[in-house]
């Protein structure tokens, strides 16, 4: 199969999704692998790289489209991409459609089929494409609300760890999943007070685990409202497969926290779990609500283009090869839960009875 890797158009977007060795790997299991000129320049890995494997280079996105079969990118595809894709093509990468009813509606009138990495899912309910990216997410979240509470930021003027003489900083976190735990993980390395809001025991019981200054929580209203007005940084990692995210604080809630605070919402790629959150971009990543400062940028691991697209790329690799093997792909469990939309109609079941 001809396998199009184009660069990515998305706002200081520096991802690939496929890192030099993988391509090659493709090649040698008798895929022809096309790259867009520069696309893996970002990360780190130069055209070069790839053409020493026997990837293949398109001058443009029009000649990378134009060659490709199966279209395998990092973002969900926009303006410029939009202009290229063909009833034909199988595309294969981030969607976040709940949140995205007029690209759901360009999809549809394209009639291509859509695999989002984001609803590939296993007979557990694990999500392996989600996760490597939900993790850095997790990560950037508590490094980014670190630096926004600095003082010459706007923010409060608190060292998250605190030290001896001082007060802890205090962190709340909603979700248990791969981002809120790893959100909550780094926090409680840094020496900050650690609450923890999540559903299930077992997420709960993980929770705790990670630090004595972790406290682990059911979200019932009245203690999350508490909890949110004592904290200094509020990270949201709330994930429903493939459905827009619910909101688990509101601006009342908000209203309650001291300016100079920083909430981080890591889903709003699914539309944001806090009341006051609109996406924003690595260019203008945050706004200010009821005193508060918000980072709700929908693109987060592309800050780490290199991690990420290593990370990213281990993920989808295997998957990307059960794709192009021929429709064999179609019986594989995993991967048919992972279509958003195929031939002009909405397959997914957490975007049916969308508004679009």
């Amino acid at each position: 199969m001809r396998i199009g890797v184009p660069k990515e158009t998305k706002t200081l977007e520096g991802r690939v999704a496929l890192v030099p060795a993988a391509a090659g790997d493709l090649v040698k299991r008798g895929h022809e692998v096309w790259l867009e000129q520069g696309a893996g320049l970002k990360s780190g890995f130069k055209d070069e790289q790839y053409t020493r494997l026997g990837v293949q280079i398109a001058p443009d996105a029009a000649a990378l489209y134009e060659k490709g079969e199966l279209i395998v990118k990092v973002k969900e595809p926009i303006a410029g991409d939009l202009a290229h894709l063909r009833r034909d093509h199988l595309l294969f990468c981030y969607l976040h459609l709940a949140a995205e009813p007029m690209l759901t509606r360009q999809l549809l009138d394209i009639g291509l089929t859509g695999v989002a990495f984001e609803t590939v899912e296993l007979p557990n309910g694990d999500l392996p494409l989600l996760a490597p990216m939900s993790v850095i997410a997790g990560k950037i979240g508590v490094q980014v609300g670190t630096h926004l509470l600095h003082q010459p930021m706007s923010g409060k003027g608190k060292l998250l760890g605190g030290m001896a003489s001082t007060e802890r900083g205090n962190v709340v976190v909603f979700g248990a999943g791969q981002a809120g735990s790893a959100s909550a993980a780094l926090a409680a390395a840094g020496g900050a007070n650690v609450t923890v809001f999540e559903m299930r025991q077992d997420r709960m019981d993980e929770a705790r685990r990670l630090g004595n200054n972790v406290t682990a929580l059911y979200p019932y209203h009245d203690v999350v409202a508490r909890k949110v007005a004592e904290a200094d940084l509020v990270i949201g990692a709330v994930l429903i497969t493939g459905a827009k995210a619910p909101h688990v604080m509101t601006r009342e809630m908000l209203r309650d926290m001291e300016d100079g605070s920083v909430v981080v919402d890591i889903a709003i790629d699914q539309g944001g779990c806090f009341e006051t959150s609109r996406p924003t971009t690595w260019k203008e990543p945050t706004y200010v609500e009821e005193g508060v400062t918000h980072f709700c940028v929908t693109n987060m691991p592309g800050a780490v283009p290199q991690t990420s697209s290593q990370a990213i790329c281990a993920a989808i690799l295997p998957w990307v090869n059960k794709l192009a093997s021929g429709n064999d792909w179609r019986h594989n469990p995993a991967l048919v839960k992972g279509i958003n939309v195929e031939a002009g109609k909405i397959v997914h079941p957490a975007l049916q009875g969308m508004d679009v």
